[in-house]
């Protein structure tokens, strides 16, 4: 027996799930009610996609209440994988029951709770476990159970009056019991605290025998008593703390920070320390600019005198004392020195790392503009280069002096210097650049293809200067050369995440979707940058009419979504385990922030759409898909009021000027472009979810009946829908209007503007205001309806005339070859998925228009047929124009197919061989090499755009032909 569960379980773990099926059948024949072999079986049956099976097996289990360890921790499993967490509280509570004095079952039974969230079960769970074996770990997550009510609660006054006093209740009782055993039970005391906003009891418990506990991090109770000191405002003790740290510590950044903010408190207030007394309990207080200048002088001047390489920590506080006293206004800063002769001194100390960069550009506002040239010169007398060759360039002898070299560039294009070149100045520095990085990569050959070339940012700062040129003059050339350059980066340093970003950046902007997705999958992106920086990808996905690689796209990002509940959970039980309970309110707020992600909303919307777009009427009826997608038109799960924007818009590097920087203002008007696209993206899912929900049955005329939940609940949630569609529709109006540009390196536009230009939304939005109008001429009928009839026909009219002019937009080559230049359109690519998804719509309403037509005609035959011979009767207008509606929507498919092929056929023609590159500056061979092979990636990918959208425009002309009667 125990043979044959082994080996189940043995074919579970190995993922050979039918034979695990088998060997718990072979068990199950000898002993047909061993529970666990049940279990196993289940959990086979689930993972080979039987799951109503397989939870039924379970329940056979469960409803017996096991106690056994093997079966518990099977069915654990098995509703683990069905995302049914809370089956396993009642697995565990009634084990507790039948074994009240088992540890293990009453610590499951706690994490179990913890699984989904219930605090105060938890709480109990934690009490009740504490009393069976009384250790203290216990004890305390009962008391962090208390915090995590209040930190949920949503009333703060039950948090600040119940919960919190009640925490801090019981653990004053441990402490005074002299109970309190590990440093996790003193953060959580101090955590309990500093949410009842009692400080100064924080701080005298911290600064008592109990912080002595505080050592698992460094200067884990000095930083407690500094925040401490913060809250309650108490700036002298502030300010002695952090002096008599930075003597420890030179390179402590924030105890400068504390120091300076500290100090400048006390100067406002006028403090003055007392006369005879201590100036406070950490010490010696400075309260004047003097004690600060000297005080930052004598630490500067105590890392010149050291033999070792020095800290960056006192110059950068030198410039940041500078810093605070110009923005007061103080005349003081003199004493510190000129900020270029501080900023030159270390550069001469650290230029040679990477950081040097970073740590000045925080400062470069302190030179005033007509310095800028002279600080470059100064600058690049301190770099070592050799001697000048053939090329009018000296190359570094070492990566150090190479380092160098490159600060000065990055400096150079901070402070704007880059920027003010002309065309032939910019081109010459591209030489300079190139030159520069084609020498660099000697130090790097014996680099491991995961490690970066030392010269790789020169690569990184070509393409940036190609950037401005194309931004500047519009001259495309400018961008294939900037492709081509870092498809040669990536080509020495395949590791290089910054190449792919930009390059990425760069095929979307040109439409190229296909060479995109491989370029995000090896930037291997992990957990939370799906996120961060996942909207790179998803922006473009659908837009670009790759719907496979699309689907894939949203994968990428759906995956790590839906898998965040279940890791966060895993992440809590393991903080209760090892008391590191000051995270679980981190792990808590980090799965709010990924619930209420903008990117998690949009994903999620584009994802059902495209599924729509592709699957619907072409592989099973509207109807069945958004059933499938279990689609509710009524509900709105889109936390619009919480929306959460966690895109890193500063992933890509860049060393621009502040003046062409990404700024606040920058960030607000795109979280606003992309939350109204994604409120007309989510009412036309809803809208297209109603469409299919609006049922086909025809209903009987003036019925009561008409009013109750059937059809005509159906149709006031279209109308309420299409109301709030006019709405959004509007303001998208006026956002457009305002023609936002954003850095080139920021947060790409959305596909607001192009929908709106295009007019997609509009005919959309008529479209199903049409099916509305169907909708009534339903409930009217034939007889009565002549002014109803007339004005459906007008909208088959001008549906016809606004998907003409649609269609007319995607007009032009999208990608044609100019005087031996390539030349691309790739709004004209975006303008067909909006042409496409447009007709989908209007062929939903055709059909759903088609349903409501059909059974009029039927009874119109049959009346007919009962008159007479003589009297006939003329076709209602409704009909002949349906039919010629659908031969008007057949006709314009066609067109549209012919243009996709004529576009397929010409870029099929295009040889880009002929093509003459280098233009403006040489290029060697094989840096055209590079250019043309992103070239054949953009063709490439433009090809197989068309091919799917001319697939899908098949697929729905076949549709089409069904809606003949």
């Amino acid at each position: 027996m125990t043979v044959h569960l082994g080996l189940s379980g043995y074919y579970l773990d190995n993922g050979n799930n039918k034979m695990a099926i088998q060997q718990a059948d072979k068990l199950l024949k000898k002993h047909k009610d061993l529970h666990c072999a049940k279990v196993l079986k289940a959990i086979g049956l689930q993972r080979t996609g039987k799951q109503d099976e397989a939870f039924s097996l379970a329940q056979e289990v469960a409803t017996l209440e096991p106690t056994d360890d093997n079966s518990l921790q099977a069915l654990t499993i098995l509703y683990r994988e069905m995302h049914r967490p809370e089956l396993v509280t009642k697995l565990y509570e009634a084990a507790v029951k039948k074994v009240p004095l088992s540890e293990e079952y009453h610590s499951h039974l706690f994490m179990a709770y913890a699984r989904v969230g219930e605090y105060k079960k938890m709480q109990q769970a934690g009490m009740a476990l504490y009393k069976t074996v009384p250790k203290n770990p216990y004890y305390f997550w009962s008391v962090m159970s208390l915090v995590m009510q209040a930190i949920s609660a949503q009333d703060e006054k039950l948090a600040q009056t119940m919960f919190l006093p009640l925490a801090e209740r019981m653990v004053e009782k441990m402490v005074k019991e002299e109970k309190i055993e590990a440093e996790a039970e003193v953060q959580l005391y101090f955590m309990i605290l500093e949410r009842l906003g009692k400080y100064v009891e924080a701080l005298d418990m911290v600064r008592g025998p109990l912080g002595e506990k505080l050592t698992s991090e460094l200067q884990s109770r000095e930083n407690k008593c500094m925040m401490m000191y913060q809250r309650l405002q108490l700036w002298p003790e502030c300010n002695a703390l952090s002096y008599k740290l930075l003597l420890k510590n030179p390179d402590e950044w924030q105890f400068y920070l504390s120091y300076f903010d500290s100090l400048f408190h006390l100067m406002d207030k006028s403090w003055s320390p007392p006369n005879e007394e201590e100036h406070c309990v950490e010490g010696p207080v400075h309260t004047t600019v003097a004690e600060a200048v000297k005080f930052v002088v004598d630490r500067m001047e105590e890392e010149d005198k050291k033999d070792s390489r020095p800290l960056r920590g006192p110059y950068m506080a030198c410039l940041e004392l500078i810093h605070r006293l110009r923005q007061r206004g103080c005349p003081d800063e003199e004493e510190l020195g000129d900020p270029l002769e501080l900023m030159l001194q270390f550069f001469g100390k650290f230029g040679d790392k990477p950081c040097c960069i970073t740590d000045l550009k925080i400062y470069l506002h302190l030179l005033p503009p007509e310095q800028h040239t002279q600080f470059e010169n100064r600058l690049g007398e301190l770099v070592p280069l050799g001697e000048v060759g053939e090329d009018g360039f000296g190359f570094p002898g070492d990566t150090k002096a190479l380092q160098r070299h490159l600060c000065v560039c990055q400096l150079s294009r901070v402070l704007g210097l880059q920027h003010t070149l002309d065309t032939e100045g910019k081109l010459c520095l591209i030489t300079e650049l190139k030159a520069h990085y084609h020498y660099g990569l000697q130090f790097g050959k014996s680099c491991l293809k995961t490690e970066l070339q030392f010269s790789d940012t020169y690569c990184l700062m070509v393409a940036h200067v190609y950037i401005d040129l194309w931004t500047e003059t519009g001259d495309e050339n400018m961008l294939w050369q900037c492709l081509g350059v870092l498809e040669e980066g990536l080509s020495y340093s395949p590791s290089n995440a910054q190449f792919k970003l930009l390059l990425l950046l760069l095929f979307c902007r040109l439409g190229a979707f296909q060479p995109v997705v491989d370029l995000y999958s090896s930037l291997d992106a992990k957990h939370v940058q799906h996120d961060t920086i996942g909207y790179l990808l998803t922006r473009y996905a659908g837009s670009l009419g790759q719907f496979a690689a699309a689907s894939q796209s949203y994968n990428f990002s759906l995956r790590f979504f839906h898998s965040n509940q279940k890791d966060t959970s895993e992440y809590i039980i393991q903080a209760y385990k090892y008391g590191a309970f000051e995270k679980i309110p981190e792990f808590i707020a980090f799965r709010t922030r990924l619930n209420q992600s903008l990117h998690f909303a949009q994903v999620r919307t584009e994802r059902m759409l495209l599924d729509l777009y592709t699957e619907a009427d072409i592989t099973s009826s509207l109807e069945e898909s958004v059933k499938a997608m279990g689609l509710c038109p009524e509900e709105d799960d889109i936390p619009w009021d919480n929306m959460r924007d966690n895109r890193d818009l500063t992933v890509l590097f860049s060393w621009d000027p502040k003046d062409r920087e990404l700024t606040e203002e920058h960030r607000r008007l795109s979280l606003e472009e992309e939350s109204v696209w994604l409120k007309v993206r989510s009412l036309t899912l809803r809208l297209l979810a109603s469409l299919a929900l609006l049922g086909h049955a025809p209903s009987k005329r003036n019925s009561d009946k008409t009013n109750e939940n059937g059809v005509s609940a159906k149709s006031s949630t279209l109308q309420t829908l299409l109301s709030q569609l006019d709405l959004t529709l509007q303001t998208a109006a006026q956002i457009t209007e305002k023609q936002t540009q954003y850095p080139f390196l920021g947060p790409p536009s959305s596909r607001l503007a192009s929908a709106l230009s295009s007019g997609s939304c509009h005919c959309q939005a008529s479209a199903l205001q049409l099916s509305l109008t169907l909708q009534e001429l339903e409930t009217t009928g034939l007889d009565d309806s002549s002014e109803l009839q007339t004005q459906i026909c007008n909208s088959f009219k001008s549906l016809i005339v606004q998907l003409q002019e649609l269609l007319s937009r995607c007009k032009g080559d999208v990608l044609e070859m100019k005087d031996s230049r390539l030349m691309t359109q790739p709004s004209l690519l975006e303008t067909l998925v909006f042409f496409v998804e447009t007709v989908c719509v209007v062929l939903w309403v055709a059909s759903y228009s088609a349903s409501v037509l059909r059974p009029l005609k039927s009874s119109l035959q049959k009346k007919k047929k009962k008159k007479t011979k003589d009297s006939s009767t003329a076709m209602p207008v409704v009909l002949s124009g349906f039919q010629e509606w659908t031969g008007s929507l057949q006709g314009i498919v066609t067109q549209a197919l012919d243009h996709v092929k004529g576009q397929e056929a010409s870029l099929t023609a295009l040889k880009l061989a002929a093509l003459t590159l280098g233009v403006g500056h040489a290029q060697t061979q094989e840096e055209c090499g590079f250019t043309r092979a992103a070239m054949d990636k953009v063709q490439t990918s433009y090809l197989g755009s068309l091919q799917e959208l001319g697939d899908l425009l098949r697929k729905r002309a076949d549709s089409l032909k069904s809606l003949k009667f």
